[in-house]
């Protein structure tokens, strides 16, 4: 049984909101989520029904993932509208098919709590997954990043039928670990090593300091090495 302990507004929480806090049961044991998550980050992926053919191929890539999230400080938990019981089958079908067995933990939402508190389904869907299709649970197709502060740092939904890109997950992870240390940002198609930007709150005099040897491209565009 899933108890959610925010207000049940069914809002879609936005980038800066605090991630909404909830209590359930997943394929390794209860969790509070903001206390599962700790002082790290968190990855928090949902599907809208278990034994469905693109999530299967998502959560096994995400298990071969797993490691690369680890060293970023970085925890995955995955959703689906199902119970755990089912999640626990399933995790069978995704290491048979994708040769990823799946070590991070399922949370069984059978009752829908989880994916309408994130406002991935409407007040209105019901109180439980039984007799419910996927697509009649399409909208629960999303990733939230969730930073040491308990906020979401970043949404994504997909369609059913596109699988996500979980490589561009770990760059954005990157990018948003990297910035929330220095004063930069990073422009597009950036990737870990790439030159970065300077952002519009340091001062000429102050990236000398910081980053010396920058280069200014426009007064509103200056760029420098990534820094270490």
């Amino acid at each position: 049984m899933t108890t959610a302990t925010a207000s049940e507004t069914y809002s879609i929480p936005r980038i800066n909101d605090t991630a909404p806090d909830f209590t359930a049961e997943t394929t390794q044991g209860t969790i509070r989520f903001h206390d599962w998550i700790g002082d790290g980050w968190a990855i928090l992926f949902s599907h809208p029904k278990d034994f469905t053919p693109v999530c299967t191929t998502e959560l096994g890539y995400m298990a071969k993932l797993q490691p690369e999230f680890a060293k970023r400080n970085t925890k995955i938990i995955g959703l689906s509208v199902d119970p755990v019981s089912s999640h626990q089958k399933w995790e069978s079908d995704i290491e048979e098919t994708q040769g990823a067995k799946v070590n991070y933990p399922m949370i069984g939402d059978p009752q829908l709590r989880v994916a309408k508190l994130y406002g991935m389904l409407p007040a209105g869907a019901g109180e439980s997954c039984e007799g419910r299709t996927p697509a009649d649970n399409a909208t629960v197709r999303t990733v939230f990043v969730v930073g040491p502060d308990k906020k979401i740092k970043l949404q994504l939904s997909y369609p059913m039928t596109t699988g996500r890109n979980f490589d561009e997950i770990l760059r954005v992870l990157d990018s948003m670990q990297l910035t929330a240390k220095h004063k930069v940002a990073t422009p597009v198609n950036w990737k870990q090593g790439d030159d970065v930007i300077i952002t519009g709150a340091v001062s000429n005099d102050e990236a000398q300091q910081k980053f010396p040897g920058f280069k200014t491209i426009k007064p509103y565009l200056r760029v420098t090495a990534q820094p270490k």
